[in-house]
């Protein structure tokens, strides 16, 4: 214990002699000059998500009707442009018919309207049993078609509903394609 008495005393010595000998006074002198320019020209980006084009519901109400509903949309940082219609199935509306027909027991019309798509007249003809013509059925039929070739059904293109979109996407690609020149200008 007398050592720790010893130590404590010779550190208060230690520690008032040392502050004795520092305490001194200390002056400074300071000048600043400063000039500051600023020359700030700013701009604000907003960013958001441009609104979107939804492609219509087109439908038919009714299941009862040859029509099918065809849609699309397009959609740029400027302009948005949706579309759709309806595609009239002529196949459908002369099956349509000819069941009706048949239904009130007209069967020479039913296979007639039937006979207006070449498909159902070419068919005819490899059974042997030819389209009707005006009236005429059989081998009667089958001359009255031979002495009149440009009566026969011609073979058409039939628009499908895969037609009818890659046409629309064709369109919605060139004003797609428009509305990005018009972003670039």
């Amino acid at each position: 214990m007398n050592k720790l008495l010893l130590i404590a005393a010779f550190s208060m010595l230690f520690v008032s002699t040392a502050m004795a000998q520092t305490v001194s006074t200390v002056t400074t002198d300071s000048t600043s000059n400063s000039n500051v320019e600023t020359d700030a020209n700013s701009r604000t980006i907003v960013i958001s998500p441009p609104p979107s084009a939804i492609s219509p519901g087109v439908g038919s109400s009714s299941s009862d009707l040859c029509l099918s509903g065809v849609s699309g949309a397009v959609q740029t940082q400027i302009l948005g442009v949706s579309t759709g219609e309806m595609v009239r199935d002529q196949n459908c509306e002369r099956l349509k018919i000819s069941k009706t027909l048949y239904d009130m027991g007209m069967k020479v019309a039913a296979v007639s309207v039937l006979c207006q798509d070449r498909r159902v007249y070419d068919a005819m003809e490899m059974a042997g049993t030819p389209c009707p013509y005006l009236g005429e059925i059989g081998d009667k039929a089958s001359d009255s078609w031979k002495a009149n070739p440009g009566r026969i059904p011609p073979s058409e293109v039939v628009e499908t509903k895969d037609d009818v979109q890659e046409r629309n996407a064709k369109i919605g690609a060139g004003i797609g394609g428009i509305a990005l020149l018009l972003l670039l200008l």
